[in-house]
């Protein structure tokens, strides 16, 4: 009896970091920019981006669980016009000088085997925090071929209303809706 107790004691202090695998990922700021696109005056669609982000992505592959966790740095907007970038700062879209991140909460995150395929979170843009999900278009994890660490990469995309985040002036003529995509990398913590 006592030797198939050891055994038992054994063989589940072996399996314990199995059922421990929650990994933590950090966002990769060189490869994730996160960019939205809006019609401007009916005659194009204007794609801007943001070339400041952080985060962190928490992912127990065995349990199919995740967490994301992303900040965005408003006042990194880049639209390729100095003076644009300046003006979608101001009060009446993003107000930087009082909000100056944007953030992203994961509150659930659903899969389809192995691969994540929506997020549910909160989004806070303006210090107005709304819900939103996001499409996971595509998911890879794999080793990194330059790094030599573990990592993951993803495109996610959703729509918003900028009026629900206080940012709706001139819309309709510069819509309302605005399509964000989220190109995400994250390499995991060691």
């Amino acid at each position: 009896m006592k030797k198939a107790l050891a055994t038992l004691a054994l063989a589940t202090l072996v399996a314990a970091p199995a059922f421990a695998s929650t990994e933590t990922y950090v966002v990769d700021g060189t490869h994730t920019f996160p960019r939205f696109e809006y019609n401007h005056l009916g005659y194009s669609s204007q794609v801007q981006r943001f070339t400041k982000t952080s985060g962190t992505i928490s992912w127990d592959r065995a349990a199919k669980t995740a967490e994301v966790d992303i900040t965005i740095d408003a006042k990194s907007v880049d639209t390729g016009y100095a003076l644009f970038n300046q003006h979608i700062q101001g009060a009446d879209y993003f107000d930087t000088e009082n909000h100056p991140t944007i953030t992203f909460k994961s509150t659930a995150v659903k899969f389809d085997g192995d691969k994540p395929v929506s997020i549910d979170g909160n989004l806070t843009i303006k210090g107005v925090t709304r819900p939103v999900t996001l499409a996971v278009t595509s998911f890879q994890a794999m080793p990194h071929p330059m790094l030599k660490k573990p990592a993951i990469g993803a495109n996610a995309v959703t729509k918003v209303k900028r009026s629900e985040f206080n940012a709706g002036k001139n819309a309709p003529y510069v819509s309302d809706e605005v399509t964000i995509y989220i190109p995400l990398e994250a390499i995991q913590q060691q």
